[in-house]
């Protein structure tokens, strides 16, 4: 039950990416919330919806394949490997690699830190 809560929150949280919806965004997100992206850059939560919904990226979708929860009192650690089609100023690409998020609960699921890379080379 709860692993399909936190399921549920990184998809919402992946949909809200899709639709540039920053306050919905921003919902998702603890305030303390950091990310590392694959090419290394560092983000807190206004630098990580800055880039995201303001800024060079335009999400088109974000699909979290083979998702496995690891649930630890009021924390879950999900991995999964995402599939990610966003358009920068490099153009339009699609993405392949392992993700890790790290949701807590506080009154409802806040993704407090995550990870996506290296990247999965394209066959």
């Amino acid at each position: 039950m709860l692993n399909q809560e936190v399921l549920d929150a990184a998809l919402a949280r992946a949909d809200a990416l899709r639709r540039g919806d920053g306050e919905q965004l921003r919902l998702f997100l603890h305030p303390q919330f950091r990310w590392t992206s694959h090419t290394g850059d560092h983000f807190d939560r206004d630098t990580y919806l800055a880039s995201n919904v303001e800024g060079k990226n335009t999400w088109h979708a974000q699909t979290l394949q083979e998702p496995e929860i690891t649930m630890l009192g009021t924390a879950a650690v999900l991995t999964c490997i995402v599939k990610d089609d966003v358009s920068s100023s490099d153009g339009r690409n699609q993405y392949r690699m392992p993700m890790t998020q790290v949701w807590v609960y506080e009154e409802t699921w806040k993704l407090v830190a995550g990870h996506a890379g290296p990247l999965i080379p394209s066959i």
